[in-house]
């Protein structure tokens, strides 16, 4: 058959590609690997360890569509080995973006923290208010994606699961904007400020593509969920009137296998967790945080909340 023909009870709708889940394993296991080794190296764990579990899900996903993609991918009644494991597909390649997008805020929030007199809105308050958001988001999401996955549910079930999907994905694109406004606020007063950190600065430009990246996802995800997307597995005539974003696989690799994969591959290539400073010292001369290499001699002040931090943390993301 030819590209965009749908093959009857395909819980893909077409058949999946064979070479294509194998190379996107290897290349998220790769990235898995790099980032637990930089989160172990740099003891961020606590900063960053959702870029690694996202990157952990992904893998997982990506080996159960290679399972699906060799002659496993038709729905059976009799046999529901395949559809369980093309749901957790769905539930493990899904998942992901919502957690790289609190990752995000994560990031976000640290910087904050190192030049508060710059920051829109107090460091620890982005982070509770949004990841409250975010928690909401990944809960609908995760619903969503779960119950919308079976194409074996009954219509009411298929139709909310697809509408939570919907609304975690609108939820999502406007804390990407909400996101964006706080980045650039910050950006502005940082050079209002004077304050010229490489470090800094090549973090907001690395969120900035990353949101960027999972904003182009999420619309991807929203035209999917527009138009008809009543799918008949057995109908190959209804399967036919199916939006051609659901009938061509190029555009699930294109929009989400090759999207998350630069998105989690960004945060390799220009990672934070050895460019923070981990000492912070406040006004008595206390210190708050763990200890990194730093003398004392090269603090600067912040007036906005008497803290000291060193610019000496921030001077490569490599």
């Amino acid at each position: 058959m030819g590209a965009g023909d749908p093959i009857p009870l395909s819980l893909y709708i077409y058949a999946p590609n064979k070479v294509a889940p194998i190379l996107f394993t290897f290349l998220y296991a790769i990235s898995t690997a790099i980032h637990l080794h930089q989160c172990h190296r740099d003891t961020s764990w606590r900063l960053l360890c959702l870029l690694p579990l996202s990157a952990l899900s992904f893998t997982l996903g990506y080996i159960l569509r290679t399972a699906n993609a060799f002659d496993a991918y038709l729905y059976s009644p009799s046999n529901p080995t395949n559809l369980i494991i093309f749901i957790l597909t769905q539930v493990f390649i899904y998942i992901p973006p919502p957690l790289l997008e609190l990752a995000n805020y994560h990031i976000l929030g640290r910087l904050l923290s190192y030049v508060p007199s710059c920051s829109p809105l107090p460091p620890k308050a982005v982070v509770r208010v949004f990841g409250g958001v975010m928690l909401a988001v990944e809960t609908l999401n995760a619903l969503g994606v779960s119950l919308s996955a079976n194409p074996t549910a009954g219509e009411a079930t298929m139709k909310l699961g697809k509408g939570m999907a919907f609304a975690a994905l609108g939820l999502q694109l406007g804390v990407i904007v909400a996101f964006g406004v706080l980045a650039a606020m910050f950006w502005v007063r940082l050079r209002a400020a004077g304050v010229r950190v490489r470090a800094v600065e090549t973090a907001l430009r690395t969120l900035g593509a990353s949101m960027t990246l999972i904003f182009v996802r999420c619309v991807y995800r929203l035209v999917e969920h527009v138009g008809n997307t009543e799918a008949d597995l057995g109908d190959v005539e209804k399967l036919r009137e199916l939006s051609p974003v659901m009938r061509y696989e190029a555009f699930f690799y294109v929009f989400e296998a090759v999207l998350m994969l630069v998105n989690v591959g960004l945060w390799n290539v220009w990672n934070p967790g050895k460019a923070f400073s981990r000492h912070v010292w406040t006004a008595d001369g206390s210190a708050c945080e763990a200890v990194n290499s730093i003398s004392r001699a090269n603090i600067i002040w912040t007036p906005h909340d008497q803290r000291y931090s060193s610019p000496r943390g921030l001077v490569s993301m490599t």
